[in-house]
């Protein structure tokens, strides 16, 4: 077993937080070719985005509470035994409706990896060092994304679009035996008596009820839904409005991608500095930044994808700098209902983001407006919540 606080710990709970943006960048090169292929059109392929996020909501908000009482490693091996099984029921699907029903079982798995990851760090650290840490994870874990669409354009050309579920199946096994014999159990005092739905329900409604909590989340969700306009949409966006082949859209996605990667290394070096709410800040101020640029080159009518990518780009450098200061920030006041507290702030954020897909899908076609537009409002409404809640989180 690895120590606690441990760097290898750091790198064993990176990858399991990197299920979820391998699940959804990897085939994101595919989706053209699964409608084609399962006769699904540009609405019900997106649907398999939306029902992925609706399952990892689903999955978050049972998890925590369920991780409180009986401890994280055992409900994690749970999780990543369900994942590895929706996962091979994705590989081998025969139309668009099984795809976004099994899509929902694979979400379920993967939502306990990444819920628990959050709060083993909880369980370990507090504060501007759990900010630190999470940070860096979020450093290591940004691989993922820009791995994961260039990965997935290549298997798409050669192999077809069931070559990236199955790679998903393998990533599965490796992750579930990596838990099974490295993590430890981090949970120091569990939550006492029977497991019930009103125990379930006290527990959410103390944390409901922390108007700090409801601070960080409001900036969490506004910059998540900015994220997955672009994540649902950009497929059809770059490969239907600016003609990118597969291989093409998974190389420049995974540019924009980086973006994340160099906001949150920048975050962890200076977070214990100027703590977490000035690192927070400076974030929402740069991704504001990102998705007015995208409105304005969409506008304007730049006909590049360049501006879009570079757009994006500042936009995941600030989210970089965001997220991990706003999820340490909203789970510090819950040592005891760490869990919880990461299973709601899962939930809220995964439900918003799965609505937004949803109706962006709805709205795709020729445009980018759907998408820029969206991300330029998120922007400025995160960076708003900042600024109008600095007291509240404070205190």
């Amino acid at each position: 077993m690895l120590r606690p606080g441990s760097f290898a710990l750091t790198l064993l709970l990176s990858l399991l937080t990197g299920l979820g943006p391998l699940s959804m960048d990897m085939y994101l090169p595919s989706l053209p070719a699964i409608g084609a292929a399962l006769h699904g059109s540009i609405a019900q392929v997106q649907l398999t985005i939306s029902s992925y996020l609706f399952g990892f909501a689903a999955g978050q908000i049972i998890y925590g509470p369920v991780s409180d009482r009986f401890g994280r490693r055992p409900v994690i091996l749970a999780a990543l035994v369900l994942y590895g099984i929706g996962s091979v029921a994705c590989a081998v699907t025969q139309s668009i409706e099984t795809l976004t029903a099994v899509r929902f079982i694979q979400a379920l798995g993967g939502a306990g990896a990444i819920v628990l990851a959050r709060a083993v760090v909880r369980d370990i650290y507090s504060g501007v060092r759990a900010g630190r840490e999470l940070s860096l994870m979020g450093s290591i874990t940004a691989f993922a994304p820009i791995a994961a669409p260039a990965i997935g354009g290549v298997l798409q050309t050669v192999f077809g679009w069931r070559a990236s579920f199955i790679l998903l199946v393998i990533f599965a096994l490796f992750a579930a035996a990596a838990a099974a014999r490295l993590l430890p159990e981090t949970l120091k005092q569990r939550t006492p008596g029977p497991f019930s739905l009103p125990t379930m329900k006290a527990m959410y409604r103390s944390v409901l009820v922390h108007r700090g909590f409801l601070a960080n989340l409001g900036i969490l969700t506004a910059s998540f839904v900015g994220l997955f306009a672009w994540v649902s949409g950009a497929s059809v966006v770059m490969q239907g409005v600016y003609g990118l082949s597969p291989v093409a859209f998974g190389a420049t996605y995974a540019v924009g991608a980086l973006g994340y990667m160099i906001g949150t290394s920048i975050a962890a070096r200076i977070v214990m500095r100027i703590g977490l709410d000035r690192t927070m800040g400076i974030g929402a101020v740069i991704q504001a930044a990102g998705g007015v640029a995208m409105a304005g080159a969409v506008a304007l009518g730049l006909g590049s994808v360049v501006w879009l990518v570079g757009a994006m780009t500042l936009y995941l450098a600030g989210m970089g700098f965001v997220l991990p200061q706003a999820q340490a920030s909203a789970l510090t006041p819950f040592p005891d209902r760490a869990g919880t507290a990461s299973s709601l702030m899962g939930f809220a954020q995964q439900s918003c983001a799965a609505i937004a897909a949803a109706t962006i899908g709805a709205f795709l076609g020729r445009s980018a407006w759907p998408v820029a537009g969206t991300l330029a409002a998120m922007g400025l409404l995160a960076l708003a919540i900042w600024a109008a809640t600095r007291g509240v989180r404070k205190a």
